[in-house]
């Protein structure tokens, strides 16, 4: 069991990791579930909801995306150096 004068500086990344899945979750799962957008009312400038909605959804996807790409390159750098301090301590 490791305590807490074995862990790295930057702290462990697990929660880094489990936030980017968090992110991308929505972005996957949310266009499968079509019975929530497949109707025509509300239009928005003469688009039904389901050409608008899907098209809002590829936005918010692209969010999501770089929002996780963001966060896991700090858990990148993170989990780097962890390995490295590790590695010096040999």
């Amino acid at each position: 069991m490791t305590d807490a004068s074995d862990r790295p500086n930057g702290g462990s990344s697990r929660g880094l990791w489990v936030l980017i899945y968090c992110l991308l979750v929505p972005a996957v799962v949310v266009p499968l579930l079509v019975p929530l957008y497949d109707k025509a009312d509300p239009t928005l400038f003469g688009f039904p909801f389901y050409y608008w909605f899907q098209f809002a959804l590829i936005i918010g996807a692209a969010i999501l995306t770089l929002s996780a790409y963001v966060v896991s390159t700090k858990a990148d750098a993170r989990d780097r150096a962890a390995r490295l301090e590790r590695r010096d301590r040999r």
